[in-house]
């Protein structure tokens, strides 16, 4: 017999500059739980949120902006198990699944870390190819997936 296992449902956000297309370099931020450990902002959706509502919460409460416009929506669920370690702290959640956006920041727009439950303690705009050099191993197959997605559809 197999073990069922659960998913988080999340959503997470690709944010490029409000400089975009112009430039397409990537927001990425550094866990303040974790040193040398960054990632796109991401979160979970509450019961009765729908995908949407809950990326200009996340994004409220992580980087201080729900200023954003939406660009592109990944076409489906993404799910990645959380190593070991993560799991035993998540359970019953075997990982999580994910809605992934891509959005671009709106004019005039300020990122503020210093939120009330700070997540990450600093944050930069990278190229694509410099992307994976910094995303937590557990993460790299769905961040390749969902960038090499928006790069076929000329997005990135």
């Amino acid at each position: 017999m197999t073990e069922k296992k659960f998913y988080r449902p999340n959503v997470a956000a690709i944010i490029v500059s409000s400089d975009y297309p112009k430039t397409r370099k990537i927001f990425i931020a550094e866990r303040s739980d974790v040193e040398g450990v960054w990632q796109f902002p991401q979160g979970g959706i509450d019961e009765g949120e729908s995908s949407e509502e809950a990326l200009f919460r996340e994004l409220g409460e992580e980087i201080g902006t729900k200023k954003v416009e939406i660009i592109a929506e990944y076409p489906e669920w993404i799910a990645y198990d959380f190593p070991p370690h993560i799991a035993e702290k998540m359970a019953p959640y075997a990982g999580q699944k994910q809605r992934y956006y891509l959005v671009r920041l709106k004019k005039g727009s300020k990122i503020d870390l210093d939120t009330k439950h700070p997540e990450f303690k600093s944050y930069r705009f990278v190229d694509v190819d410099e992307l994976m050099g910094h995303i937590a191993h557990f993460k790299k197959p769905v961040y390749e997936q969902v960038i090499s997605h928006f790069r076929t559809k000329g997005y990135l």
